[in-house]
């Protein structure tokens, strides 16, 4: 068994580098705990969540570098990251991951600012007179 598997997720303007290390299920997120890195209760459901689906929480240790975005965007870039990662450690695990929709990448983003606009779709303030 190779000591450590590598999964990249993106999600919005985030992307998260995932290892996977055989280990007792500790998440590290940018050397913090995940306790200490995601505030909210949801996000660190959302980060957990291929873990749970694969019932695999305590074999691995997951040690991330996420970078870009806010927090709810590096949740989804670390779920993507550990999901690609699952693979790696065993490919059994796709259908699982695939139905969860786990492996798809959000392609949701941004939408650009177009001219005359004040942002993507804010028309200015319109008055009759």
């Amino acid at each position: 068994m190779a000591n450590k598997f590598y999964g990249t997720g993106r999600r919005k303007k985030s992307i998260a580098r995932v290892y996977l290390v055989p280990g007792t299920g500790k998440i590290t997120i940018n050397k913090r705990d995940i306790d200490e890195y995601l505030g909210l209760e949801t996000l660190k459901v959302i980060v957990r969540q291929p873990l749970v689906a694969t019932e695999s929480t305590d074999k691995f240790d997951v040690l991330v570098n996420v970078h870009g975005g806010g927090f709810s965007g590096q949740a989804g870039a670390i779920r993507h990251g550990i999901s690609r990662a699952l693979l790696q450690a065993d490919g059994d695990y796709r259908p699982i991951l695939k139905k969860a929709g786990y492996l798809t990448r959000d392609p949701r983003m941004k939408e650009r600012k177009k001219y005359g606009l004040k942002a993507a779709r804010r028309a200015p303030q319109f008055s009759k007179r």
